[in-house]
């Protein structure tokens, strides 16, 4: 019997992770016990912690136990660290382009600010880029929670950094508070710039969460994006536009969004021609990486090895990879599906 091929040598792009939650788990613990601060069980001994964020409650929860997590990055080399071990971790699971979600206003008065904060991401992001091969490009995000000029000024920011590692502009956290239009204006700025804009949407609201960040925020890509499946006519759009799901199954799960795995829709999105890139979000706090997105597309949503190399085609066709990588990657899926199983 023919062995199925191997998912770790197949390229891939990852346009959905987390700054401080792309932490190694051990790494979590070695700097903690390094500065004496003490880890609630959630993190240590009971993890990866049991999370429902459905309700106010649960996302405090989850919100809490990311602020312990950011809490242990106090020092210039452990963001050099952090950065490089997550671009080994990409490399090993055949991620050969990453874009990772940073809000530097969660760092700045240990950074020396917002502009001293990007620049040190932006500086660790391309050692860890050299070391490793894989691409590592930077996405400044935006939180929901705080105030619209809030966001307008990490904008302007990312927008001096154009070419310089910053491909994008993201809006994080509980969609539930702060209506995506009240960042437009933020948006507008981001993409004025040539920024893709990719906010969050469709996690834990509905597919009219999805629609506003189409409407709104002239989405390229949507973090998550799920709850479109609810919607055909959403999903029409999104495919007519080639507008891209960040779609993160484990995450999905952890959070409380889908019950089990086999309920995420990321089958249904992907039939109706909406261009999907799976992403593990926070795979410290929820305890997968990227590797197991593409596994779960085998095992559970019975993804075909031609289906699967369509999957990284399009996280890669979405991405703001440069064209020269992007058509290598592509070549590279394609080897990929030609060789024998």
């Amino acid at each position: 019997m023919a062995m199925a091929r191997s998912l770790l040598s197949l390229p891939k792009a990852h346009l959905h992770l987390h700054f401080t939650g792309s932490m190694r788990h051990s790494t979590l613990i070695e700097l903690a016990r390094e500065q004496g601060l003490h880890l609630p069980d959630a993190l240590e001994q009971d993890w990866p912690p049991r999370l429902r964020a459905t309700d106010e409650r649960g996302w405090f929860r989850f919100q809490r136990l990311y602020d312990i997590a950011r809490s242990v990055l106090r020092r210039p080399e452990h963001v050099y660290r952090l950065l490089r071990e997550t671009a080994e971790d990409e490399t090993a699971a055949g991620s050969r382009w990453l874009e990772i979600q940073v809000d530097p206003s969660g760092y700045q008065q240990m950074f020396g600010g917002l502009t001293a904060t990007l620049e040190l991401v932006l500086d660790a992001a391309e050692q860890a880029s050299r070391a490793t091969g894989t691409g590592l490009a930077v996405v400044v995000a935006a939180n929901r929670t705080r105030h619209p000029l809030d966001a307008k000024t990490l904008a302007r920011l990312a927008a001096q950094y154009v070419g310089k590692g910053v491909v994008g502009f993201g809006l994080s956290n509980d969609e539930r508070r702060g209506q995506a239009r009240d960042f437009d204006r933020a948006f507008r700025i981001a993409k004025r710039a040539g920024l893709l804009a990719v906010p969050h949407g469709g996690e834990l609201l509905g597919p009219r969460s999805v629609a506003q960040c189409v409407d709104d925020l002239d989405a390229d890509r949507v973090g998550h994006g799920v709850r479109a499946a609810e919607d055909r006519w959403l999903m029409e759009r999104l495919a007519e536009r080639q507008i891209c799901c960040e779609v993160c199954p484990t995450s999905n799960v952890g959070l409380g969004v889908a019950e089990r795995a086999a309920d995420v829709p990321l089958r249904r999105l992907f039939e109706a021609g909406v261009p999907v890139a799976l992403g593990s979000d926070d795979p410290l706090l929820f305890g997968a990486r990227l590797l197991r997105q593409y596994e779960l597309a085998r095992e559970v949503y019975g993804f075909t090895d031609a289906e699967i190399a369509e999957l990284a085609r399009q996280s890669i066709r979405s991405s703001a990879a440069p064209e020269p990588v992007r058509k290598e990657l592509i070549k590279g899926v394609d080897d990929w599906l030609a060789s024998p199983e």
